[in-house]
This record gives C-alpha cells, sequence and structure tokens, in this order.
C-alpha cells in the first residue's frame, strides 16, 4: 500500500504480524487493530541521492570484518535487507528477486555488487553461509560467488545502514517477528541511493536499467543508453515507465533530420539535372 511520494508500507509482512495478537486475544476483549501505530514504524522512505555511512562494518559468510566501503568505487551495488530465517515476505523477496536475477544478463561480481543483510543480529555468518549455498544453487552462476555477498552484523549497524535508505522496521518481542518493508536498492559505485524497487516488483528489465543508470553507462550496451533516454523513473511507483513527451520530442527530431534529410537530396539532384542538361 503507497502512502505518498516516496513511502511506502511493508502491507504484506504487516497482515501475517497482526495477525498473531489477535489470535492470542480469543473472544475475551475486542482485537484492537495497531496498524496507526505501525504505519509510523514500518515504512519504506525514499532517500534518493542519500549517501551510505561507507565506516559501517559487518561480518560477510565467511565470518571475515567487511566494511561497507568495501563494496563500492567501481561497480553500483543492489542491497536488500530481509531477516535470514523469516519465512514469510523475506522469503518472498528473496524468490522474487531469484527470478529477476535469472532473467537480468548482468552477473553480481561483473557488472554489479549485490549485497543481502540480515536485519536480525541474532543471525551470523553460519546462516549467511547457508544462504549464499541455496541461492548459488539455484541461480545456477557459480561466479557470481565473487559478488553476492550476504552480511551479518550489531543492531547499531543494522539500524544506521536502515536508516541511511530509509528501511523502517519494528522487531516485536512478543511475537518473536520482524514487521518490516520489502525492497531492493540500487546505489552508484559512490555509495549513493540512486533508486528502489518495491511492492514485490522486481522486474529485470527495471532492475538494468537502474544498474546502467547509477553506472553512468558504464556497463550494458548502447542501446540501454538509448532505452533511458525513452524512460523516466517514477519514485511513486518505483518502476521505469515510458516518457511520452520524450519520445515526443525524439519523434520531431527524427521528423526534422529526415526532412533535412530530404530536401538535401532533391537539391542534389536538381544540381545534377541542371549539369546534365547543361
Amino acid at each position: 500500500m503507497r502512502l505518498g511520494k516516496g513511502l511506502v508500507l511493508g502491507s504484506v509482512v504487516l497482515a501475517g504480524w497482526l495477525a498473531a495478537p489477535a489470535a492470542a486475544q480469543g473472544s475475551r476483549r475486542p482485537p484492537v487493530d495497531p496498524r496507526d501505530g505501525l504505519l509510523k514504524l514500518v515504512r519504506l522512505d525514499q532517500k534518493l541521492n542519500h549517501s551510505l555511512p561507507q565506516e559501517l562494518v559487518f561480518r560477510d559468510q565467511h565470518g571475515k570484518e567487511v566494511h561497507l566501503r568495501d563494496f563500492y568505487g567501481r561497480k553500483p551495488t543492489m542491497l536488500m535487507l530481509i531477516q535470514y530465517r523469516c519465512t514469510n515476505l523475506c522469503q518472498s523477496q528473496i524468490q522474487v528477486l531469484m527470478a529477476a536475477l535469472k532473467e537480468l544478463k548482468f552477473t553480481p561480481g561483473k557488472e554489479f555488487q549485490l549485497l543481502i543483510v540480515s536485519i536480525d543480529p541474532r543471525e551470523g555468518p553460519e546462516l549467511a553461509r547457508e544462504m549464499e549455498k541455496a541461492a548459488l544453487a539455484e541461480y545456477g552462476r557459480p561466479e557470481a560467488a565473487v559478488g553476492w555477498h550476504w552480511l551479518t552484523g550489531n543492531q547499531k549497524a543494522i539500524d544506521t545502514l536502515a536508516d541511511a535508505i530509509g528501511f523502517r522496521y519494528f522487531y516485536d518481542k512478543q511475537t518473536d517477528q520482524f514487521a518490516h518493508p520489502d525492497g531492493v536498492i540500487i546505489t552508484t559505485p559512490e555509495g549513493k541511493v540512486a533508486r528502489y524497487f518495491f511492492s514485490l516488483s522486481y522486474p529485470s528489465s527495471g532492475l538494468r536499467l537502474a544498474l546502467v543508470e547509477a553506472a553512468r553507462g558504464k556497463i550494458g550496451t548502447a542501446l540501454d543508453v538509448i532505452a533511458l533516454l525513452c524512460f523516466h523513473y517514477n519514485p511513486v511507483t518505483g518502476k521505469y515507465a515510458v516518457a511520452v513527451f520524450r519520445l515526443v520530442q525524439w519523434g520531431a527530431i527524427v521528423t526534422v533530420l529526415s526532412l533535412a534529410i530530404g530536401v538535401g537530396l532533391l537539391k542534389s539532384r536538381e544540381r545534377g539535372a541542371r549539369v546534365a542538361w547543361r
């Protein structure tokens, strides 16, 4: 459910999270709908062009201590925050992302870096390795291991990163669950937030355009660059749409060029005819 420009509510995970308290209450008292409070706690605030804190420290799937800056500098980055143990929204996120990655011709480690960061500080490298193993087996591109990173960290690091990208989530001790939005965030090689994809809609075509745009055309083909001239990113929907005005502009330019070429050819033929007549 969208709440206006730049703001998205993680309604998918909230549905399952809200059911637990209601079930526990039974018929003793009327169910209380905590949505009003959650609207302030669980959402995705788009922070386009915001710089990520490069000094943050995490551990990768091999238990190695890494800084966020280790993944930036040359390639754009695709970022997703989930709970590894979650079997609800997080599993759906991974499945939707995996389907898009399989269609995407770009490969992690080659054209971009892919970071999957746990929002649960209780999760560690051992679980991250299990996630990596299962993902790579399904993905079918073993070479992606060099660019696909599964990170875990302490609460402070997680919260700082989440705040930097506008990822507002909530942990409920009673149910031991996280209420959170879904999202794939594309960042530039310099570590600035470039694009958001949410509502479990991460189309490979959109991800490709976002990566090409974030990399300023340094990856992809000339056709990708041309496509960006005809499409624009809509932060409300988190999707690329046809830019009608741009198409009209390009149509006008092509028309003018065609007329100019046609006039030039006619004049050239006329001059040729005059020379031949003489």
